[in-house]
């Protein structure tokens, strides 16, 4: 099921969402709706987690293959080429996601079934509505310029 379209989170942003994640070494992050692959290869080469991208799109997860292999990065990572309501979440400590509003209310109902107590799910831009934040973060990538600006949301369940 389509829920957002491929809009790709800029570098700096994924690597200030995963510090916010607390990500470590011994954590599984599933990214929903992975595109290229970006997060899941900084989680694993940066910061030494095994990460999970699921990707619905076969071009897209065609292309996060490719970068994950280029990388030397397989050991560390899978891509998953299916409907994230088709993948059970519940092997996932740190879930990161950048989908709307509209899509984290449907995929809301699957993380509160599926995650155990204590994963984090970090959301760029798009706040879950009903869930307690456990920090907020507004982002600038460039503050000589003051934006653009990211809002950031970290819950835990």
């Amino acid at each position: 099921m389509f829920l957002a379209p491929f809009v790709a989170s800029p570098p700096l942003v994924v690597r200030k969402m995963l510090m916010l994640a607390e990500l470590q070494p011994e954590d599984v992050l599933y990214d929903l709706g992975c595109g290229d692959g970006r997060t899941v290869i900084m989680a694993a080469k940066d910061f030494g987690a095994t990460s999970v991208g699921i990707e619905l799109r076969d071009d897209l997860a065609k292309k996060a293959l490719s970068n994950i292999q280029e990388l030397g990065l397989a050991d560390k990572t899978q891509i998953i080429n299916q409907d994230i309501f088709d993948v059970d979440l519940s092997g996932a400590d740190v879930v990161f996601l950048y989908l709307t509003t509209s899509a984290n209310e449907r995929i809301k109902p699957k993380l509160e079934a599926e995650l155990k107590p204590g994963t984090r799910v970090v959301s760029h831009d798009y706040e879950i509505l009903g869930w307690k934040t456990k920090k907020v973060d507004n982002f600038c990538e460039n503050p000589k310029l003051g934006y653009p600006s990211h809002t950031l949301y970290v819950y835990e369940v």
